[in-house]
């Protein structure tokens, strides 16, 4: 079994990461997006992120990442800043190896830590994704037709 070392994610994947992200966009249908961002785009969100201590974690395995996932803000009014709506995403070749579930564990322990106790997602088709997030302890996850 390859070994994955999940860890904070850093600007310098941010290459990685936005090829992860423009597969999901142009071959899937969580991402909700047309055109993939740019490099810049990703780092500004990635940024954004991080300055308002959201956690964004990167797995990697053999110096490669393999897949990433973020906590951010899952709605603009107040009532809901101790709430969190997580994105994870994972390279193609490297899916249904356990990413999901081990990036999903880190977020809802660190977000827990950060006194945002709610993670939530929505899901947009019938995938394994959806019973790890179940298994994970956030709230339950939502269905949305693609």
């Amino acid at each position: 079994m390859q070994k994955f070392i999940i860890r904070p994610a850093v600007p310098g994947d941010i290459g990685a990461i936005t090829r992860i992200y423009a597969d999901a966009v142009l071959n899937g249908t969580a991402s909700f997006e047309i055109e993939p961002p740019d490099e810049a785009e990703m780092l500004c969100r990635q940024t954004a992120l991080l300055k308002n201590d959201y956690p964004y974690f990167a797995a990697e395995i053999e110096s490669v990442v393999a897949g990433y996932a973020y906590a951010g803000p899952y709605r603009m009014r107040p009532a809901y800043n101790w709430s969190v709506e997580d994105s994870v995403y994972v390279a193609p070749d490297m899916q249904r190896k356990g990413i999901v579930a081990l990036l999903l564990q880190a977020l809802v322990a660190t977000s827990a830590q950060r006194g945002r106790r709610k993670p939530s997602a929505t899901f947009t088709d019938c995938c394994a994704a959806y019973s790890v997030m179940r298994r994970s302890g956030a709230s339950s996850p939502r269905t949305q037709p693609p």
